[in-house]
């Protein structure tokens, strides 16, 4: 009885507070949440686990691990063309983290980023074991109107939002501080633990895209994904991909292979139909979004691979971030 009162007191400390009001009806403090949503949307609900020194290093702050989960967790909303709206968080703790410090600050992240995004936290649950975390994001859409990855047809254009391997370059920093040129760099270490979730990009792209998917696992990888729901294959050249200066500190292939497969980009890939395009150039260049073409959608060869790259010359292992391997 006394673990389950201390555990209503910890989400009464520092939990209550992130749920402000819109189109919550009951929040944080019942069996489950109810929320309004409007008649003529739909809820898209999306899911993602994050766990220490498997998605991030075991010395991150508090305030990082929590805007890095959430962050990653709005991507998806991104690529679903979605408004998010609400989430709920899974917080497993170990003992040691469970400090007023700790909880403190990671609840200063996590308001920063659901401010930033107007989201409610509606719910969740709380237990004691390895550092984990879980969110739920619930956004909402137009009916009919949300992006998915099954809609490519051969000849559609494809296209990436920022620049690519930036992950994986912070990431080698961290985990090779002493050798890296990436140890210090602070836009890739602001990249890693704050990723920017491409969400007003994903609602713009409602009106032109195709297919959309978001780059977590490597660029090939979820292109991969892409491809398949839309049984379709697709060539990317690699002397078009948007690959920062800051990565060029490093051999060619090396900075190449991690904007093909590093992953922890969390920028969209999107495939524009043919007959669509005039009127995306013309809308792209009233905006400020960075988007950059990178290929095409092409028929399935069942004799070559699901994305080529280069038309198959570049040497270089094709793959993805895989979580059991």
């Amino acid at each position: 009885m006394g673990e389950k009162t201390a555990e209503f007191a910890l989400i009464d400390n520092y939990f209550r507070d992130l749920t402000n009001q819109h189109g919550v009806v009951v929040g944080i403090g019942d069996d489950g949440a109810i929320v309004c949503s409007d008649s003529s949307s739909q809820l898209v609900i999306a899911t993602d686990t994050l766990v220490e020194s498997v998605h991030f290093p075991s010395d991150t702050k508090a305030e990082q691990v929590a805007i890095r989960a959430l962050c990653v967790n709005l991507s998806d909303m991104a690529a679903m063309g979605a408004i998010p709206k609400w989430f709920t968080l899974a917080l497993t703790l170990p003992t040691e983290s469970a400090s007023d410090l700790w909880l403190r600050s990671f609840t200063q992240g996590l308001g920063q980023i659901a401010k930033k995004y107007n989201v409610s936290l509606i719910g969740g649950d709380t237990t004691a074991g390895p550092l984990t975390i879980s969110m739920t994001l619930i956004g909402e859409v137009p009916t009919g109107k949300s992006l998915l990855r099954s809609g490519a047809k051969p000849g559609d254009v494809i296209f990436v939002s920022g620049t690519l391997g930036d992950g994986a370059a912070a990431l080698h920093g961290l985990k090779n501080s002493k050798k890296s040129p990436f140890a210090h760099n602070s836009r890739l270490l602001q990249h890693f633990y704050q990723p920017q979730p491409q969400v007003a990009l994903g609602l713009e792209l409602r009106d032109y895209a195709s297919a959309c998917i978001d780059i977590s696992d490597g660029l090939v990888a979820d292109l991969q994904h892409l491809c398949r729901a839309s049984h379709v294959s697709a060539e990317i050249n690699t002397h078009q991909l948007p690959i920062h200066t800051d990565l060029k500190q490093v051999p060619e292939q090396q900075y190449l292979q991690w904007a093909l497969t590093g992953g922890d980009d969390y920028q969209l890939c999107f495939t524009i139909p043919k007959d669509r395009r005039r009127d995306f150039d013309a809308w792209l260049s009233r905006q400020d979004f960075s988007v950059t073409e990178i290929g095409k959608i092409t028929t399935i060869d069942h004799n070559q691979p699901e994305v080529s790259v280069d038309g198959g010359s570049l040497p270089i292992a094709l793959g993805g971030y895989d979580h059991f391997q």
